[in-house]
């Protein structure tokens, strides 16, 4: 979207970015880190973690924390152990955005593993889910908090397996809390459909498609920028398409 954030947007934020060791999420973290923000990086990648935590630190950004944790192993227990880290250690937490994914198995439901199925829903759904339950009184503290959940167009197309339905999900699921949390206005809820970005999971879903004039993940980061800061206050439950 046609957008240029304020060089202080997201001045003394605190914000958790999931699936911040690449793609989308890592450009995410850096340019909310750019724009003020202390980000909490979470993959669980920790190699890549780190290379993100080196890039910010490396510009003279604020100071990012790096939390690994496997989104598919992880208990309700590790989810509530992470926003009570996050309350003991910053105090506050303004911004939860939603960029993990796990593409899973691209194919018809008759040839689809079930058990592949099951925890790639829970990847794209459920873990998200029980993120976002876990954070919500800590975000809920704060007067403009925002969560940003990320879909897919191609949810619904076939062979899209649970990586479709898990996206379908996470689209009611953010309306759903956008219209419980409207009532005070304390944090509102929407959704990004990044559209086409040079991914790793874009190219493992389409890898007969020749990347190379694909948009890169910054191109989009305007529209994560917007629902983020103090310019989208009267944005909520909306589904916004970032290209």
């Amino acid at each position: 979207m046609p957008y240029t954030a304020a060089p202080g947007l997201l001045n003394d934020r605190v914000i958790i970015i999931t699936g911040a060791g690449s793609g989308i999420g890592s450009a995410v973290a850096k340019a909310y880190a750019r724009h003020g923000a202390t980000i909490v990086l979470l993959d669980k990648k920790i190699s890549a973690l780190e290379q993100v935590y080196d890039d910010i630190v490396a510009e003279g950004l604020p100071t990012p924390a790096i939390y690994p944790l496997d989104l598919k192993g992880a208990t309700i227990s590790d989810y509530d152990d992470l926003a009570n880290s996050i309350d003991d250690n910053f105090g506050r937490l303004d911004g939860l955005v939603h960029c993990a994914a796990s593409l899973g198995q691209i194919a018809p439901v008759l040839h689809q593993d079930p058990q592949v199925w099951l925890e790639t829903l829970h990847i794209n759904l459920t873990a998200p889910y029980l993120l976002t339950h876990a954070c919500l009184a800590l975000l809920h503290k704060q007067n403009d908090a925002s969560i940003i959940f990320t879909t897919d167009a191609h949810k619904d197309k076939a062979y899209w397996s649970g990586y479709g339905v898990g996206k379908a999900g996470i689209e009611s699921l953010s309306k759903q809390l956008a219209d419980e949390l409207e009532y005070d206005g304390r944090v509102r809820v929407n959704c990004i459909d990044p559209g086409t970005v040079k991914t790793s999971l874009h190219a493992r879903a389409f890898p007969g498609i020749n990347p190379i004039n694909l948009p890169v993940p910054e191109d989009i980061v305007p529209t994560y920028l917007y629902l983020m800061g103090k310019d989208s206050l009267n944005v909520n439950g909306d589904l916004i398409k970032a290209q």
